[in-house]
């Protein structure tokens, strides 16, 4: 593969161009080849997951309504590959730490298994979260429809509108995972996460104002406020583990003057 390539070429594993994109073209093909494996059992669960969805609706006094006669398969295609997202999100994952750090050694091999340990619950855990927030968007959004008038909402704008939240917060809360990794790996030292603190907490309450509907406070507050907390876990880690580096490294400079300075004795 054209990850080992650039790794026998080069001992620190940096890649040219051409490798570089032909590593992006083949993690692609293994990330697609799952999610195509994932959305043709994602049909077989479109049934059961699509009432799920839709049943916040109906709670909410909305009433879902198919508008042509092809809504049903969009719907369907839609749906499956939703739960290809979901099904296969260990292997696109790790396939995007791979390219994120191509030629991977041992060490960032097990840091990348603890990464998909780590960031796939968590992104299970947004999409739960994305979820949750649901109803109470539902609940507020309709209840300003007026007395003298239906909610009579179509299927496909409810559903992208549903399916635009739960990976919002799915996604979202794989960041930090990614930085304490990039920092594992030496990539990303803790001190430049400190620096820009300021434009990190602003981009988080960006997109979790984007992924409110409607700009819907609540929604707002369940996405940043687990995505600061983590944010705030993650500095703390990156910082400690560059310490624990740093006193390795202090040590290890130590036990090679020491063994020059015995060696230079010794002859």
């Amino acid at each position: 593969m054209a990850h080992k390539t650039g790794r026998n070429s080069n001992p620190e594993g940096r890649m040219a161009l051409k490798e570089h994109l032909l590593e992006l073209r083949n993690r692609l093909f293994i990330s697609l080849g799952a999610l195509f494996v994932a959305a043709v059992g994602g049909f077989f669960l479109y049934r059961p997951v699509l009432a799920l969805l839709i049943q916040p609706l109906k709670d909410a006094g909305g009433m879902a309504n198919f508008s042509t006669a092809v809504s049903p398969f969009d719907i369907m295609i839609k749906v499956s590959l939703f739960l290809a997202l979901v099904i296969a999100s260990p292997v696109w994952l790790y396939e995007l730490w791979a390219f994120i750090v191509p030629g991977l050694k041992k060490k960032e091999k097990r840091t990348a298994l603890g990464f998909i340990g780590v960031a796939v619950p968590l992104f299970l855990l947004g999409i739960f979260l994305g979820y949750w927030v649901l109803p109470h968007a539902l609940v507020f959004f309709l209840g300003l429809t007026p007395d003298i008038a239906v909610n009579l909402i179509t299927v496909p704008e409810y559903l992208s509108f549903v399916l635009r939240l739960l990976l919002a917060f799915g996604l979202s809360m794989i960041i930090p995972v990614l930085l304490v990794g990039l920092n594992m790996i030496g990539i990303l030292p803790g001190r430049i996460i400190v620096k820009n603190w300021r434009i990190t907490v602003f981009l988080i309450c960006l997109v979790a104002a984007m992924a409110a509907p409607g700009g819907d406070a609540l929604t707002m507050f369940v996405l940043a406020g687990p995505l600061l907390v983590l944010f705030a876990a993650a500095t703390v880690f990156c910082l400690v583990n560059d310490k624990r580096r740093a006193k390795r490294r202090a040590e290890q400079e130590e036990e090679n003057e020491r063994l020059i300075a015995h060696g230079d004795s010794i002859d």
